[in-house]
C-alpha cells in the first residue's frame, strides 16, 4: 500500500458517517492485537464533536477517559451532547459506544480565534529528522528477533512516520531516563482543513506517550523478563497554534512520576522552526504481572 493511500484511509476513518443528528458512526483500523488503538478513538471523537460546531470555532482543548477496550470487529457510535454555545466558547461531550456500553468519554472545548499575550518554552535542541532512522527501518532491522506470531503487529505499516531521536531497542530491556524525543508527521499530503490536521495529530499524540513512564523501569514491548499490563487511562490535549500534521513536528516527551501502578506522561509538540503548537498529557496503567 502506498503511503498516500495509507494516510487517505486514516483520514476516512477519522471523518465518520453522520448517522443522525448528534450521532455518528465510525469504523476501526484493523490491529493485530484485536483492540482499538486509543489515538483512533480520540481522533474520531474530536471529529464527531467538531461536526456539531460552526467552522469559525476551532478546538483548543480536549479531556478524555478510556473506560473499556474497544473492539475492532464492530462499529463505534459517537453520541455528541451540546453542552454550551457561548459568545466565545463552545463545549461538547462525546460518548463512544459499543454493545450498548460507553467505552470512551471526552469533553472538547472550542473557541473563536483571538489576539492576546504570547510566550512559550523553547524547543529542545535535538537532531533533525533527516539525520535519524525511521521507526519502520528500525523495526525491519530487528524483525529476526520477533516471534512469528507477533511479526505482523511489529511490522505493521502506519499512517504516521516516526523518527526517534534517542536510540530505541525494544528487546534491550535497558533502563533510561523518562525522556523521549520523536519526530512525527503524516506519511502523505493532507487537505487544508484545520479539523483534519487536528484529528490526525490527536491520533498521533497517543503514540509513544505512555512508554515514556516505562523507560526508567526497563519494561515495555520486548521486556519479557518483566511483563506488564499496560493501558491508557486518560488523555488530555491542548491546541495552541496553527500547524500542519503532514509536516515534521517534534514530540518532546517526559514522565515526571510513576506511582500506584500508573505512569504519568507529558508531551510538547513543536514545528520545525520551534513554534509550540500543542501539548498532551496522559496517565496509563503500568501494572506488573505477577508470575
Amino acid at each position: 500500500m502506498t503511503n498516500q493511500k495509507l494516510l487517505d484511509g486514516l483520514v476516512k476513518t477519522l471523518a465518520l458517517e453522520k448517522f443522525e443528528e448528534n450521532l455518528f458512526r465510525g469504523q476501526s483500523e484493523k490491529t493485530s492485537w484485536g483492540r482499538v488503538f486509543g489515538g483512533q478513538v480520540i481522533g474520531q471523537a474530536l471529529s464527531a464533536a467538531s461536526q456539531t460546531v460552526e467552522s469559525s470555532r476551532v478546538a483548543h482543548s480536549l479531556h478524555a477517559y478510556f473506560l473499556r477496550p474497544g473492539r475492532v470487529d464492530m462499529p463505534i457510535l459517537y453520541n455528541v451532547e451540546r453542552i454550551r454555545d457561548g459568545k466565545s466558547f463552545t463545549t461538547r461531550t462525546v460518548n463512544a459506544i459499543q454493545n450498548g456500553e460507553i467505552i470512551f468519554n471526552m469533553s472538547v472545548s472550542f473557541k473563536v480565534q483571538e489576539d492576546g499575550l504570547e510566550h512559550q518554552f523553547e524547543m529542545p535542541d535535538v537532531p533533525g529528522p533527516e539525520d535519524l532512522k525511521s521507526d519502520a527501518e528500525v523495526r525491519e532491522e530487528a524483525k529476526d528477533k520477533v516471534p512469528k506470531e507477533m511479526l505482523d503487529a511489529f511490522l505493521r505499516e502506519k499512517p504516521i512516520e516516526i523518527r526517534n531521536v534517542e536510540p530505541w531497542n525494544p528487546f534491550a530491556g535497558e533502563k533510561g531516563p523518562p525522556i523521549k524525543h520523536m519526530w512525527i508527521k503524516a506519511v502523505g499530503k493532507l487537505s487544508d482543513d484545520v479539523l483534519v490536521h487536528q484529528a490526525v495529530l490527536a491520533y498521533a499524540s497517543d503514540m509513544g506517550l505512555m512508554g515514556t513512564s516505562q523507560k526508567p523501569h526497563a519494561v515495555g514491548w520486548g521486556s519479557n523478563n518483566r511483563p506488564i499490563h499496560a493501558a491508557s487511562l486518560d488523555h488530555a490535549m491542548w491546541f495552541h497554534r496553527k500547524f500542519r500534521a503532514d509536516e515534521w513536528l517534534l514530540y518532546a516527551l517526559d514522565s515526571p512520576t510513576a506511582s500506584n501502578a500508573n505512569g504519568f506522561n507529558r508531551g510538547s509538540i513543536y514545528t520545525r522552526d520551534g513554534v509550540l503548537v500543542a501539548s498532551a498529557v496522559q496517565e496509563g496503567l503500568i501494572r506488573l504481572i505477577k508470575k
